[in-house]
């Protein structure tokens, strides 16, 4: 959803958006919208007013923000996580799974983060125009 949204801003090239367009983007509440743009404002990838020419815009250019910047903004180290409660340290199984997963879930994690360096949201975007020129009226 935050691609998504990042994409309407990026296609939007510094137009103020409102959530509202975006929620009807993504077929969604508003209210889920103006919580996902808190977390990207507070990542620093977009820049949000209220009142007067309320809506949100990207704080920088979409060929400068990469899909590891959008992952890291949105997931915040939840991406692969071990259950809370610990398990029993009496079962063989119990007392090392934990440890054997985390070392699982970081090598995954460090794999997503490197590919997803590699694209960018301005990527994304021609992507997006290229598939859609056609297809889909204009925003």
């Amino acid at each position: 959803m935050a691609v998504h949204v990042l994409s309407v801003l990026a296609y939007k090239d510094g137009e103020r958006v409102t959530s509202s367009l975006l929620a009807s983007s993504v077929n969604t509440n508003p209210v889920v919208i103006r919580r996902l743009m808190l977390t990207l404002q507070r990542a620093g990838l977009v820049e949000t007013r209220k009142g007067m020419g309320s809506g949100s815009r990207l704080n920088c250019s979409a060929s400068r923000i990469s899909l590891a910047d959008v992952y890291r903004a949105v997931e915040a180290g939840q991406g692969f996580v071990l259950p809370p409660k610990k398990p029993n340290v009496h079962c063989p199984v119990g007392s090392c799974i934990q440890r054997t997963l985390s070392e699982v879930f970081s090598s995954v994690e460090e794999a997503v983060l490197k590919n997803l360096k590699k694209v960018t949201l301005g990527s994304v975007l021609n992507q997006v125009n290229e598939c859609c020129s056609k297809k889909v009226s204009k925003l």
